[in-house]
């Protein structure tokens, strides 16, 4: 990796950290795009590893406001949404699961902020892992129905059992590209080299969150949610 490369990726990822530190997601969302113009033989096994940094380490910070039934019920939902993510890749075609995916993301967020929201509640914990566990498995794009049922809770319950959620399935997901050969030595260094900047990104939110309330909080992440779809209907245009 060049110093130009790699000066890039630092940057970006202290950003994409500092957001994902913030909402509790959306470190995929920067930090992807980037990594497919510069070094796409880094996907997606960079990506998940250092988010899994991150979310670990803001479940430490926000441990005391965890809603681990919460996330449990949210979790029971996203291993069949997961399956059904998979099969869906086999039998769709791509361009219209994607299709699907992001206009499915623009209503849910175009209804929230309208005015509409599900809330955390059991039902809707299950649907919404189910809607993240087939969104992330079919175009990576997994935070937005997550964001909508968790929206209006106070700024670091939402931020800690959001990452919570999201770091399980991460772990898992490192564990199944480690069998599939994805975590390669360039990989590694990769992640060894960002991590500082990702930490740098991470000590940065703890200033942000200062400046978020519940309203801004439920602002940024509905945004960020909106902006990952249309950057996938950007994607599906160019190509």
């Amino acid at each position: 990796m060049s110093l130009g490369v790699f000066a890039v990726l630092a940057a970006t990822f202290f950003v994409a950290a500092a957001l994902q530190g913030s909402i509790g997601f959306g470190l995929g969302l920067v930090a992807a795009p980037v990594i497919a113009l510069v070094d796409p033989a880094l996907l997606p096994a960079l990506v998940i590893m250092l988010a899994t940094l991150v979310t670990l380490l803001v479940v430490v910070r926000e441990r005391a406001d965890l809603d681990v039934r919460g996330a449990g019920w949210a979790l029971s939902g996203r291993i069949p949404g997961s399956v059904l993510g998979a099969w869906l890749v086999v039998v769709m075609p791509a361009t219209a699961l994607a299709w699907l995916v992001a206009g499915s993301v623009l209503v849910g967020v175009g209804s929230a902020f309208l005015g509409w929201r599900p809330g955390p509640r059991r039902r809707n914990l299950v649907m919404a892992g189910a809607l993240s566990g087939v969104m992330g498995t079919a175009t990576s794009i997994g935070g937005a129905p997550m964001a909508i049922v968790w929206q209006g809770q106070p700024p670091a319950r939402l931020r800690g059992t959001m990452s919570a959620f999201f770091l399980v399935g991460s772990l898992v997901s490192i564990g199944l590209l480690t069998v599939a050969g994805a975590v390669t030595p360039a990989v590694l260094a990769a992640v060894l080299g960002l991590s500082p900047a990702v930490v740098a990104g991470f000590v940065l939110s703890r200033w942000v969150n200062r400046l978020l309330d519940a309203a801004r909080l439920r602002l940024l992440a509905l945004t960020a949610s909106a902006g990952g779809a249309l950057l996938l209907v950007t994607r599906l245009l160019v190509e």
